[in-house]
């Protein structure tokens, strides 16, 4: 016999899911949450890469629902931490989803009556599922702030928060951290950024600030190239759009290109600084993106976002050399594993695809070329991010399970066009409108079929 507190948490999650309010964000709820006890299914007794995080729809105002007549009001603690949208699950959550009771055809039936509630109690619902929100998120920034803290930060515990996302302020120095440009020790670490700042104003004195006469012509061919696209990067973000913003990409461009002449420069690696350099002026400007003004930041300030850019960017290509040398045969290599990922994965799409007459290459070289950033909404690049470098050195193999679960999303859609048609889909897919919540759906597939076929490669095999 069930007791009071099962129907009670049954009642008030059929209230939440038969509520017409909140229709569309249940069935991608439902969605994502069975996504989610799919993979825990899977890893029963096995570790899971950071926490999983759960994102709801925002209400249609924008604002964080409150109970009626009520104060919105916040605790020191919340106040003092930046306001999240995410709520996350922390590993003493987990049983909320694993755990969640299966009742039979006859409980359904009883339970249906429960359904019933009035507008009272639903009012009730909604304060009580954001303060759970807020109390978890509040547990996870202090489990951040934990490792971080320490004389030595712990590197492998640090992916592991990080993979689920990390908070806005705390990103900067996580990014740092993760990519091996600050020291886990915290004793050495302000010495070592201004070293490695020092040596980055070296090289664009050396390199960049000179005159056209001091350099060859492939060197003046090459930074024209990165001139003309410079302007084109991020056209749709009006930040991107400014002369000073454009100046500091070209420098920190350009002292990469000469200092790494196996690949120099190629089109696309401009596409990988932007996230660095947005999260690295987020610790001098305030506000959204769209509103800021370089101009409004000291030289200095300037020089060290422009030198922590560097390095950071030269610490991700690193992993991915291959990627930008003559011909490109890393994202090649990359191509080809995604096709035969997704026959694997979806057999009818990939089928579909190889009888239209459609290369894989057509559509993903972009893909492996920019990691996503020109396919989903800009604000949604650093979060993604987040788990990119979370993963390390294993980012290279896991970035095909996230570009194929990110193509896999409109499966349905896919078989019902011809060629033509799929390669204007797949030029502008239609990710305008996506908040965190389809992203996590993403990355959580990608987990998934990453955890299934990684560890079993003749899955793989032809």
């Amino acid at each position: 016999m069930k007791s009071d507190n099962s129907y009670n948490k049954e009642e008030e999650n059929l209230k939440q899911e038969t509520s017409p309010n909140n229709s569309h964000t249940t069935t991608l709820d439902s969605r994502f949450n069975q996504t989610l006890r799919n993979v825990q299914g899977l890893l029963k007794g096995r570790s899971f890469p950071g926490k999983v995080l759960i994102t709801r729809s925002d209400p249609a105002d924008g604002t964080i629902l409150a109970s009626p007549g009520g104060s919105s009001s916040r605790s020191p603690s919340e106040i003092n931490s930046p306001p999240s949208k995410h709520v996350y699950m922390d590993d003493n959550d987990d049983h909320i989803l694993r755990n969640k009771p299966n009742t039979s055809t006859a409980d359904n039936k009883s339970n249906s009556s429960l359904s019933i509630s009035n507008s009272e109690d639903k009012a009730k619902e909604a304060p009580r599922f954001v303060m759970g929100a807020r109390a978890t998120d509040t547990a996870r920034i202090m489990k951040f702030t934990k490792v971080l803290g320490g004389t030595t930060v712990i590197l492998d515990k640090l992916r592991e928060l990080a993979w689920s996302g990390v908070p806005s302020y705390l990103r900067p120095n996580v990014w740092r951290l993760l990519l091996g440009y600050a020291p886990p020790n915290s004793d050495r670490r302000e010495g070592v950024l201004r070293r490695k700042r020092i040596e980055y104003f070296d090289c664009v004195a050396q390199y960049y600030d000179v005159s056209d006469e001091e350099r060859t012509d492939e060197e003046i061919s090459m930074l024209r190239q990165i001139a003309v696209d410079c302007p084109r990067t991020m056209p749709d973000v009006t930040f991107f759009q400014q002369a000073e913003v454009q100046k500091s990409l070209e420098c920190i461009l350009y002292t990469w290109a000469i200092r790494h002449p196996a690949s120099g420069y190629v089109q696309g690696i401009n596409d990988l600084a932007t996230p660095f350099l947005v999260v690295f002026l987020s610790e001098h400007l305030e506000g959204s993106v769209e509103s800021w003004s370089i101009a409004d930041l000291d030289p200095e300030k300037i020089s060290n976002v422009e030198a922590d850019c560097y390095w950071c960017l030269s610490k991700l290509l690193d992993g991915m050399q291959d990627h930008y040398t003559f011909a490109q045969p890393g994202i090649q290599r990359l191509v080809f594993k995604l096709k035969e990922l997704v026959r694997r994965i979806d057999e009818p799409v990939a089928r579909h695809i190889d009888k239209q007459g459609l290369e894989f290459l057509q559509f993903a070289f972009r893909w492996f070329n920019c990691l996503l950033i020109r396919e989903i909404p800009f604000h949604l690049v650093t979060r993604l991010w987040d788990t990119y470098l979370a993963e390390g050195d294993a980012l290279p193999d896991f970035i095909v399970y996230i570009f194929a679960s990110f193509l896999l999303t409109w499966s349905d859609k896919l078989l019902k066009l011809d060629f033509q048609e799929m390669v204007m889909f797949l030029q502008h897919l239609p990710t305008h409108n996506w908040n965190h919540q389809e992203l996590e759906m993403v990355l959580s597939r990608a987990f998934m079929w990453h955890t299934m076929f990684d560890s079993c490669p003749n899955h793989l095999a032809t």
